[in-house]
């Protein structure tokens, strides 16, 4: 939600391009606006994010790329500005890890000048009070219905958001998504902690429809959770409420993913609405009250080991549930990926359980060999394993590999000029 950009000076009204933007898009301009601190218009990074993906239909951006080319200081709020395009038909969501997105035949609409509609506020809302939001889709309670449950118990895989089917994996004795969501009936917000690639945001999608995701990071503002003011089309302020006001008073499902990377001051805020009085005061807005209504639930996501990822006390106090996330080779074999590099993965994981290496494929990884493999081959595919793998590990890696495949394989790179 808190971010700059480097084709217009802060407070003037002058029209600019969009960075990364090719002939496709650079005869479009646009007129930024700004609030008086500077920052952009309420929509406006919206329309340059989508203004990127529309100069380049065919290709796939993560956040950060897109926050790179378009100036803007947090990648979370261009993941939330992603996250609305693509609820809105004007993005498509191609790859979970890492996120990727790319345009579609209506991204040109979310780019036009003119009025954005502002996001409503939200009503008062006292908890015991029934919300007018409807039900999500598979969500008749904040912990999904019974029907949900037998569902993912008899073995059946659960839909996510962008159309993938997550497999349920074991948890307390039953499938994961049901134990998330009986955690949300009790009120016991949960960590989930575990290597990148594990399947966390998975679970936690396929677990709540309603969810409303704050991808964390260093730059990470109270501003990204709580809100701020913007300026309207008719040149006035007004408070546009985030996504931590929305999910306490439509008693919805926050997931703060990469948590343990946001600064411990500006996660503070969410302290409040977790603990016994679920309210919180938006400084920002008069000291207003916001009190959450039934259902408001609170999961997060923390990769350990990550650079800058900091788990302090005063976090993991408010998370009575911590579970530890970590790739199932069962459902690897179950997707049918190569047998050879699930050992591999097996045995890697071994030696990082041990404490003797630190880096093991995780199912991401092991998905995108299996792709790599059907477009360039199992030599390739083995190859670029060594390749992703850190730099102190790779020599460990790649006598694993050596051992399974039966040869000695060095990592991917370009070879005699053809």
């Amino acid at each position: 939600m808190s971010s700059t950009t480097p084709t217009s000076p802060a407070g003037t009204g002058t029209t600019a391009t969009p960075p990364g933007t090719t002939s496709a898009t650079s005869a479009m301009e646009f007129a930024v606006r700004r609030t008086p601190t500077g920052r952009l218009g309420q929509g406006e990074l919206r329309r340059q994010v989508a203004a990127h993906l529309l100069a380049n239909p065919a290709k796939e951006y993560t956040p950060g790329q897109i926050a790179t080319a378009v100036g803007a200081r947090s990648a979370g709020a261009v993941a939330n500005a992603l996250e609305a395009l693509v609820a809105g038909g004007h993005a498509q969501l191609t790859t979970a890890k890492p996120r990727r997105f790319r345009a579609t035949a209506t991204t040109a609409e979310a780019t036009k000048s003119g009025p954005v509609p502002a996001r409503p506020h939200p009503a008062p809302h006292t908890p015991g009070t029934p919300s007018s939001r409807p039900a999500a889709s598979g969500t008749g309670t904040p912990g999904g219905t019974a029907a949900d449950a037998s569902a993912v118990e008899a073995g059946g895989g659960v839909r996510r958001p962008n159309g993938q089917t997550y497999h349920p994996r074991a948890l307390a004795d039953l499938p994961d998504v049901t134990a998330l969501r009986k955690l949300r009936t009790a009120g016991v917000p949960a960590l989930l902690y575990g290597p990148p690639g594990t399947g966390k945001t998975s679970l936690v999608e396929a677990a709540f429809p309603d969810l409303i995701t704050v991808a964390g990071d260093g730059d990470t503002a109270v501003a990204d959770f709580v809100g701020e003011y913007t300026q309207t089309s008719a040149g006035a302020y007004e408070f546009v409420y985030g996504p931590l006001v929305t999910a306490m008073t439509e008693g919805r499902c926050l997931f703060i993913d990469d948590a343990t990377l946001i600064s411990p001051k500006v996660l503070a805020v969410v302290y409040p609405a977790m603990d016994g009085r679920r309210q919180i005061t938006v400084k920002a807005h008069t000291g207003e009250a916001i009190t959450a209504a039934d259902g408001f639930y609170v999961i997060a996501g923390h990769n350990p080991g990550v650079h800058g990822a900091v788990l302090t006390e005063a976090l993991a106090s408010r998370f009575a549930a911590q579970i530890k996330v970590s790739t199932d080779y069962d459902l690897a074999r179950t997707l049918k990926i190569d047998q050879r590099v699930v050992r591999v993965a097996r045995g890697l994981s071994m030696q990082v359980e041990a404490g003797l290496i630190g880096w093991a494929p995780q199912l991401r990884e092991l998905i995108a060999y299996q792709k790599i493999t059907r477009v360039l081959g199992t030599d390739a595919a083995v190859a670029n394993l060594i390749g992703i793998a850190p730099e102190e590990d790779r020599d460990e890696v790649a006598k694993v590999i050596a051992a399974v495949y039966g040869r000695t394989i060095k990592p991917l790179a370009l070879g005699r000029q053809l």
